[in-house]
């Protein structure tokens, strides 16, 4: 079986409504690291040297190549990544190998076998 990995780096209040949108199009988990900080074509804005920008977070995905497209589309709509300017980003990319999904294995196998 090969993997993909999905890489979304979110508005923190968005990440929840991403990671469950995720987990509908087949996701069987993720890992989630708080309080990023990313900056567009502009520079961000500060008051006093304060960031206005509001938190991100850096969603982690390792899923089956066949449902990757599938779960980057939907995580692009629900977090609006093509509709508004800074609301974030998504990419995938190639998995040479993974382990430690071995609980997750009869799900993958099993429950999304009928979608690939």
């Amino acid at each position: 079986m090969k993997f993909k990995g999905i890489i979304a780096l979110v508005d923190d209040d968005l990440t929840e409504r991403v990671i469950d949108t995720a987990r509908k199009a087949g996701a069987t988990g993720c890992t989630v690291i708080s309080s990023a900080r990313g900056e567009g074509l502009e520079p961000a804005k500060t008051f006093f040297g304060l960031n206005l920008e509001s938190q991100r977070d850096f969603v982690l995905f390792i899923v089956e190549q066949h449902l990757s497209r599938h779960i980057l589309e939907r995580i692009a709509d629900v977090g609006g990544f093509d509709k508004n300017v800074g609301a974030g980003v998504a990419f995938q990319f190639d998995v040479e190998d993974v382990v430690g999904l071995a609980s997750q294995m009869d799900t993958i196998e099993h429950e999304i076998e009928d979608q690939i």
